[in-house]
């Protein structure tokens, strides 16, 4: 019997993975994972101060609203987001402005019956401590580099 000898000598070989097949996959999924999670983050960052970017144009609309119907901005330090809607509260569409990045960003007012300046600062000890944020009755804007971008 031809076949007997052949299938003594033959082994049956197993189906799966080497380790090197396995090394090169953690090694190729690692270098993916080192490129590509930073990137996210950046992404993450940028997005959040824009959203707090347009929070504070929509605040800086409710000013412009308030010097509309008064012919003059509201006068005050505001230190913390209620203070700035409380600053607003005399104006019917302050109670509207609710800023989206509450949690990631304080913001705060300085105005004048002639001018203001606001600002978003990256709440301490969060992923946006760093980021400032501003805009004043101008409209001229700026932002520190912790934001992702220096002008908006």
């Amino acid at each position: 019997m031809p076949f007997a000898c052949q299938g003594q000598r033959h082994r049956e070989r197993l189906s799966g993975f080497t380790l090197i097949e396995l090394l090169v996959v953690v090694a190729v999924l690692g270098i993916l994972a080192a490129v590509a999670l930073p990137t996210y983050r950046e992404y993450v960052t940028r997005s959040h101060a824009r959203t707090a970017s347009a929070d504070l144009v929509a605040l800086g609309l409710n000013f412009e609203n308030y010097y509309q119907l008064k012919l003059q901005y509201p006068t005050g330090n505001a230190s913390n987001t209620a203070a700035v809607q409380a600053l607003l509260g005399a104006n019917a569409s302050a109670a509207a402005w609710s800023p989206a990045q509450q949690g990631l960003f304080v913001f705060s007012a300085v105005s004048s019956a002639s001018g203001y300046t606001l600002t978003a600062t990256g709440a301490s000890g969060g992923s946006m401590q760093g980021c400032q944020l501003s805009l004043n009755s101008a409209n001229a804007r700026s932002a520190t580099s912790p934001c992702g971008f220096t002008s908006w």
